[in-house]
């Protein structure tokens, strides 16, 4: 904004707060959450130009275009996801905002990390489609470059892109090794002088190598899983970001326990997803859900409604911006009938009413088909027999085989995969543990130059009487998952899946039972939530039919997590990306 725009803008305030000119809208009837005071008073809201311009004006000589009662509703703050894996949703960002928005979410602070790394040769043009537009949805993103999983010279570009603010999160665990790459991505986000984000890795780090991420400026920590992960946290001086998007629901009940055991302040806190299903938001809500279970849990409602705005926020130096119902703040508000319960009734963008009572009002005519690639195979050679589960060493007496164990929900300790023993009769592994029968698992490498990695095990987590589900995530480097009973099944499933860009197929007898394809550089679907939904549901049916009985996040998102664990531990190598 130059000189005399700035002069045009405190002029025309001054003249709306006289009575002179007319503001946007005029929210009344409502009691008005003060995060500052921490109080609530009953007065009105006057926005103009997007932002919050007067506090109880007065209603005598102000004109508006519009009034708004708020029916004794209370108004906070929109509310703030400080950290969210923003492509790896599977939703495009208007079908992800038809989820989000209604409840109550205005702000993200997203990666890309994911995105970028699956459309290789075509990351920064890819970046630019993905962030085409992205003011004109109903909820505002701030995005943070690669710190891993894309080259140096990917970063650097996105750096310069709107609306990234700053560096993603830094590889977990190669910083460790002098990875130059790692510290010329550092280097970059602190002369750009954005925020690092810090994938710190409690339960992975020795404690003298925790210092190092705090030391070069990393701002924010949201990988703790425990009391003392916290403590170590915020003791580094980490805005601490609580998730409750990942690994199983007692995670985030663990954490805020902690919380309010050790009585931390609040505002070392905020709150986030980092990863969470659009249908998990349906069901259960975002941040709103996780703010009325900090209540649940302890914390006193004005705090715990703080670490989803306030404190949010103000770990990004943002407060002036949003956080807060203020004058000069942006008129980003959620109506709710409850501050221990939080249940947006009406949700506003900049003084825009963009969802009622869960629905989103606003439509985003925003087409992301652009995006869409072909599909690139590259399982033409493999066989069935390089899916079969080989012991990795045979008891002396001949009865029983050492084999991989892996653990859906084994993200956050080192537990993820382990050596086990099962029966082994007749030269054949039983996938049987405790008296638990197991799936089989076999990880494999799409593109391989040369010998194709494969690696075979057994599965807790997601459990089959027949038929076959794979699902396929192109990033860091291009890898299928596949868990089933039989080699030949599951090699039916795998060459099946591999005609898409990407996604998840379930089959039975080799027969496509349900879909979900990935079309958008094999992470996001070319669909509407409605239909992303129903698409993820079909698979989660499809399930059902073949014997397993699934809660919590949908089968698709829990094998997606997969991958994240089997980068972190060294299970895929080699390679490359799906748009290279």
């Amino acid at each position: 904004m130059h000189q005399q725009a700035h002069y045009d803008h405190v002029r025309t305030i001054f003249a709306i707060l006289q009575g002179e000119r007319e503001a946007d809208l005029l929210l009344r009837n409502l009691n008005i959450l003060d995060v500052h005071s921490e109080s609530v008073h009953q007065g009105s809201l006057l926005v103009y130009g997007q932002r919050i311009i007067a506090l109880d004006p007065d209603e005598s000589i102000v004109k508006v275009r519009e009034v708004f009662d708020g029916e004794g509703l209370y108004a906070i703050p929109g509310l703030i996801d400080a950290h969210l894996h923003f492509d790896a949703q599977l939703a495009h960002p208007a079908a992800f905002g038809e989820a989000i928005v209604p409840s109550g979410t205005t702000t993200i602070f997203a990666e890309t990390l994911d995105f970028a790394s699956a459309a290789g040769d075509e990351a920064i043009e890819a970046a630019r489609a993905l962030f085409l537009g992205h003011d004109e949805l109903p909820y505002r993103i701030y995005a943070f470059a690669p710190g891993k999983k894309t080259s140096v010279e990917v970063t650097e570009a996105m750096l310069q892109m709107e609306p990234v603010i700053g560096l993603g999160e830094l590889a977990h665990l190669s910083y460790m090794t002098g990875n130059d790459d790692d510290f010329r991505k550092s280097a970059l986000g602190r002369a750009n002088g954005g925020f690092v984000n810090c994938h710190w890795g409690v339960t992975a780090l020795p404690d003298l190598l925790l210092n190092y991420m705090p030391a070069i400026g990393a701002h924010n920590n949201h990988d703790v899983w425990n009391e003392e992960d916290i403590e170590k946290s915020i003791r580094h001086g980490f805005h601490t970001q609580i998730k409750f998007g990942v690994g199983s629901p007692e995670v985030i009940k663990t954490m805020l326990r902690a919380i309010v055991k050790r009585r931390w302040p609040a505002e070392n806190f905020q709150l986030c997803a980092d990863n969470i299903s659009v249908d998990r938001v349906l069901t259960k809500g975002h941040i709103d859900w996780v703010i009325s279970l900090a209540v649940e849990m302890g914390i006193s409602p004005i705090q715990a409604i703080k670490m989803g705005t306030l404190y949010a926020a103000r770990s990004f130096g943002m407060d002036h911006e949003f956080g807060s119902l203020a004058p000069g703040r942006y008129a980003d508000i959620v109506l709710t009938d409850s501050l221990s319960k939080i249940n947006p009734r009406y949700v506003f963008k900049g003084g825009e009413l963009v969802a009622k009572d869960r629905k989103l009002l606003k439509t985003v005519d925003l087409d992301y088909s652009g995006m869409v690639k072909e599909p690139r195979p590259g399982l033409a050679d493999l066989t069935p027999e390089q899916l079969d589960l080989v012991p990795i060493e045979i008891s002396p007496d001949g009865t029983q085989a050492k084999v991989l164990l892996f653990d859906v929900y084994g993200r956050g300790h080192l537990k993820f995969s382990q050596e086990i023993w099962l029966p082994y009769q007749d030269g054949t592994v039983v996938p049987e543990a405790d008296g638990v029968r197991l799936s089989r698992i076999s990880v494999v490498q799409r593109y391989a130059d040369g010998e194709r990695n494969v690696v075979n095990g057994v599965f807790k987590g997601v459990s089959m009487d027949s038929g076959a589900v794979s699902t396929f995530w192109p990033a860091p480097v291009a890898y299928f998952v596949v868990v089933g009973t039989d080699s030949a099944e599951m090699h039916a499933n795998l060459k099946q899946l591999d005609t898409y860009v990407g996604g998840c197929i379930v089959t039975r007898d080799r027969q496509v039972k349900a879909a979900l394809p990935l079309d958008i550089y094999g992470v996001m679907a070319d669909m509407s939530l409605t239909e992303l939904v129903d698409a993820t549901r079909s698979i989660d049916a499809a399930m059902e039919e073949l014997g397993h009985r699934n809660e919590g996040e949908p089968v698709v998102n829990k094998l997606l997590t997969l991958f994240i664990s089997l980068d972190r531990f060294g299970f895929m190598t080699g390679g490359c990306c799906a748009g290279a």
